[in-house]
């Protein structure tokens, strides 16, 4: 396992950028140009478009070194900070969302081959027995990542402006490739002699052949549905129902990412144990639960338990839904299969985001989180219902 620090540590670093990114796209559209929808929309762009390009990463990644992509990724991850810089320090009043929105777009690329190629090197880098805990570890640096995003941008606000925040995450990015530089790894040994369109459409005819795979794959697609509405709900639930300050809401938020961690370290324990089929579908039911009822919690303080709660669990199903399709992912497409989970983990979270910047700009955030939280315990419920290899699926 040590072997795989720098790997890993580099992961942590890039995943930590890359949410400063998300975030900074979110609050930047918030406060400085003064919109909810465009916040939406821009969060949307910043994942959502790996649903066109993040088809080809996934290809990519089966056909060259998953260390070249992840290189090319970060850089344009650095092409996107530099959009933001120029629209809060160089563009005028006029122009600022639209350069915010570019470089939103070209974060937006990045996820989209970041994500494959990440997983689809842990899976040359680890052997057979460590695949399963190392996913979940990984999958612990993605969700520490996004806890550490928001609280450094709050410590960093409180004392300085944008262009710090923007440079704390370009630093992070160069260190994270820089980590990678003794990075060996491979392009599949039997090279595709097909079209990257007849590579796509085999990777979903795999997917669809296997009913395990194809259910978690769709139990990603529900858990991943409530992180567009957390990242865009909870900064104006901290902000207008709590009255929180700038460092305040920053820890709130990153108390969101605490509880997914801890969630995620109580998977890696408890993977043994737990029956992984029904611990999928009962957190995500539950935590769509105590997610629609954090508006009507007017103290911080039980809300913040609230909000812990719902972490947890989304740790927990995510840790196990991630390292189930992992191990469950073909050798000679596992860039492709992957490539799906990481779309998944981004255009989710986009479409609901952008949804729920409509909606908040509709109803208001107390109504907004009700309907997200209540929807997500439904789709939850019909799952448990219609899917039943996922249901028996005890993860052993």
């Amino acid at each position: 396992m040590r072997r795989h620090i720098p790997f890993l540590l580099s992961c942590l670093l890039a995943f930590t950028a890359g949410h400063m990114f998300n975030y900074t796209v979110i609050l930047y559209l918030q406060e400085a140009v003064g919109s909810d929808l465009l916040s939406g929309l821009g969060f949307g762009l910043a994942f959502g478009s790996s649903i066109v390009f993040g088809w080809f990463g996934g290809v990519l990644c089966d056909r060259m070194a998953p260390g070249r992509v992840i290189h090319g990724a970060q850089a344009l991850f650095l092409l996107g900070l530099a959009c933001l810089w120029w629209a809060d320090t160089g563009a005028a009043a006029n122009q600022r969302a639209a350069w915010a929105l570019l470089g939103a777009f070209a974060g937006g690329l990045a996820w989209s081959f970041v994500g494959p190629a990440r997983l689809t090197a842990l899976g040359q880098l680890a052997s057979a027995t460590e695949l399963r805990p190392l996913t979940i570890i990984f999958n612990l640096q993605v969700l520490l990542g996004f806890g550490l995003a928001p609280l450094l941008i709050g410590l960093i606000r409180s004392a300085h402006a944008w262009p710090a925040v923007l440079a704390t995450a370009a630093l992070g990015f160069v260190l994270s490739s820089a980590l990678l530089l003794r990075l060996h790894t491979h392009a599949n040994p039997v090279p595709s002699s097909q079209s990257v369109w007849a590579d796509i459409a085999e990777g979903f005819r795999t997917v669809g052949s296997a009913p395990l795979l194809r259910q978690l794959m769709l139990a990603a697609v529900i858990g991943y549905a409530m992180t567009g509405p957390l990242q865009i709900l909870l900064p104006k639930l901290a902000r207008q129902q709590l009255g929180l300050t700038e460092t305040q809401r920053g820890a709130y938020l990153g108390l969101l990412a605490v509880s997914l961690i801890i969630g995620g370290v109580l998977a890696l324990l408890l993977a043994r144990r737990l029956h992984h089929g029904r611990t999928i579908l009962g957190g995500v039911a539950l935590g769509g639960l105590v997610f629609a009822l954090l508006g009507a919690i007017a103290s911080p303080l039980l809300s913040a338990l609230a909000l812990a709660c719902v972490g947890m669990l989304g740790g927990m199903v995510i840790s196990l839904v991630v390292a189930g399709i992992q191990t469950q992912a073909p050798e000679a497409l596992r860039g492709r299969v992957m490539s799906m989970y990481a779309i998944t983990s981004q255009v989710l979270p986009a479409v609901s985001g952008v949804a729920a910047g409509a909606l908040v700009n509709q109803v208001g955030v107390v109504p907004a989180i009700a309907g997200a939280g209540l929807t997500l315990a439904g789709l939850a419920a019909v799952a448990a219902l219609t899917m039943p290899v996922l249901r028996r699926y005890a993860g052993r």
